[in-house]
């Protein structure tokens, strides 16, 4: 059925794939061909950003008349969040993955999914193991919300010198061996559940580039909803194609909206000298990661 947020009517038997492009070269088409040649009812939607390169061009040109195509070229870039909530509105799945342009998967990860969906209710969210291209998983494949705590224990190294002390990351614990609940997974491969949207609501577009999923994760546990991490299934995850011609301005955009993730979610909960420091640690961090791409160029 219809609602206020979706404008089509749900169609079970199919999962929604969004895809947003920004310059992603021949993996756009690539990790287009592995949505279409899944074993399961798909539709895709690919919004393109007003790429500079001919990314998108050739996805038309090989993908154009598959009726379950539905693309635009956008006349400029309206940043990830906004690109997705242009789709949402009109996808019919139960399902809908947000996959980047530069993650493969196989032709049985949707329909495995699925499954594993289904078999959870409570779900509102799932992902799965996020690789390199080396095989080794991905730092965002598992991780916790970066709360400001765990941000300075990050920022600081004090996880070496306490190790039971969280980070973000979980990549190097023990990978489960069955489905677990977790407070985040990879923004390059989140299933959400159509019900859980409707309710929680479109991506948050004062987020530009990145933290938009952590905005998500915040609000669909808020909501009652859990994310599911699903270790059995692996997809592989070419970070940085679409960052790679402006890398230093995706990053000043990634720690923009990490304060503004702070922000929204902690300036009640945690002392405000605390979010000074974090603040001023993120800063610092950004102004070095400039200084050594100034130098390296």
């Amino acid at each position: 059925m219809t609602s206020k947020l979706f404008l089509q009517e749900c169609q079970t038997d199919l999962l929604s794939v969004i895809m947003v492009n920004y310059n992603a070269g021949e993996w756009l088409t690539q990790a287009a061909q592995r949505v279409l040649d899944s074993d399961t009812a798909v539709e895709l939607f690919v919004l393109d950003n007003a790429s500079e390169d001919d990314s998108f061009t050739h996805l038309l040109h090989r993908y154009g008349t598959d009726a379950r195509l539905h693309s635009e070229q956008l006349a400029h870039n309206l940043g990830f969040a906004a690109a997705v909530n242009r789709a949402l509105p009109h996808v019919r799945g139960a399902y809908i993955l947000i996959l980047n342009p530069d993650c493969l998967i196989s032709r049985d990860t949707l329909s495995r999914l699925r499954t594993a969906l289904d078999a959870y209710p409570q779900a509102g969210m799932a992902g799965v193991l996020v690789l390199n291209e080396d095989g080794s998983e991905q730092a965002s494949s598992r991780r916790h919300i970066p709360t400001p705590g765990r941000a300075l224990v990050q920022l600081l190294f004090l996880h070496r010198l306490f190790p039971h002390w969280q980070t973000v990351a979980q990549s190097r614990q023990p990978l489960p061996t069955a489905p677990v609940e977790l407070e985040g997974i990879s923004g390059a491969f989140m299933c959400v559940r159509r019900a859980a949207v409707e309710q929680v609501g479109l991506l948050d577009e004062r987020y530009f580039l990145h933290c938009e999923d952590l905005d998500w994760f915040m609000r669909f546990q808020a909501a009652g909803w859990r994310i599911l991490f699903v270790p059995q299934l692996r997809v592989t995850h070419l970070k940085g194609v679409c960052s790679r011609r402006q890398p230093l301005r995706v990053s000043w955009y990634k720690h923009r909206a990490m304060l503004m993730f702070y922000r929204k979610f902690f300036r009640h909960s945690y002392p405000a000298p605390l979010l000074w420091v974090v603040s001023l640690g993120v800063w610092l961090r950004f102004s070095a990661l400039a200084l050594l791409h100034s130098l390296r160029r």
